[in-house]
């Protein structure tokens, strides 16, 4: 690990203030910074530590017709709230399987969306639900938010601050996990919204998390695993790794899409 300094702001004008100060770091719950720069992959001058923001910046709130997220609020708290467990049980239910116990007890919604990981869960259910992400700048929609991999349209100095998630009609989730730590090799989110039926596959893609087109066409009349057992996902553009190749990829998202829609019409 390379040498760095430590800074613990006491408020989010203090934190964006350090922020712009050379190639500085937000620290959260930590869970993928740190093993980063442990490895020398990463190597920021500063680490700016949030954990006295928690106060301001976690907690869920049920805010027109949705949820109401702070950045900080960790994947257990998220898991077992009765306010998102009631309004979107999907969601909480996505954020019970986020990584194992130790991560979820630290790990931060915030931090996994600012990382934008590919195979990180929250961008699906962001994308999926139709999610604004609120900032210390401005809100952005989830469609705007995530732009490649580990990219995303957060500007030098900016904080997440909250995510706003719409109620949908019905959803679910399920993911394909790897074994060893727990993260989504292939997972599929599907929401029916007002706006229409969304599908978002996480780990699967080159470029980080995406809308499964094909399969929302054939649900559009049919919310049912039914109506895409013919749909066939093409490999072409998916990962290939040592844990999978893309064409078992793309047989596992229409798995993953299938059962998450059982789950969404229980």
């Amino acid at each position: 690990m390379y040498a760095f300094t430590y800074q613990r702001p006491t408020s989010l004008d203090d934190a964006m203030a350090m922020l712009g100060d050379g190639d500085a770091k937000l620290l959260a719950g930590g869970h993928t910074l740190l093993p980063t720069m442990k490895q020398r992959l990463a190597a920021p001058s500063a680490l700016i530590d949030l954990g006295a923001l928690r106060d301001q910046l976690s907690g869920v709130t049920e805010e027109a017709g949705g949820v109401t997220i702070g950045a900080m609020t960790r994947h257990g708290e998220v898991a077992e709230d009765p306010i998102v467990k009631r309004v979107i049980p999907a969601l909480a239910a996505m954020a019970s399987v986020v990584g194992d116990p130790a991560v979820r007890s630290r790990g931060t919604m915030g931090g996994s969306v600012a990382n934008n990981d590919p195979a990180a869960d929250y961008p699906a259910a962001c994308l999926a639900l139709g999610a604004t992400i609120r900032t210390t700048k401005r809100q952005i929609a989830a469609a705007d938010y995530f732009t490649g991999l580990f990219e995303t349209a957060l500007e030098a100095g900016e904080i997440i601050t909250a995510i706003h998630f719409p109620k949908p009609e019905k959803a679910g989730y399920e993911k394909f996990r790897n074994p060893a730590s727990r993260y989504a090799m292939v997972g599929v989110f599907v929401a029916k919204t007002a706006e229409g039926v969304r599908v978002t596959v996480t780990g699967a893609g080159a470029n980080g998390v995406f809308r499964a087109q094909d399969f929302e066409q054939a649900l559009a009349a049919n919310f049912s695993a039914d109506a895409i057992k013919a749909v066939k996902m093409s490999p072409d553009g998916l990962n290939s790794d040592i844990h999978a190749d893309a064409v078992y990829r793309a047989h596992l998202i229409g798995v993953m899409a299938r059962r998450a829609l059982d789950k969404a019409n229980i």
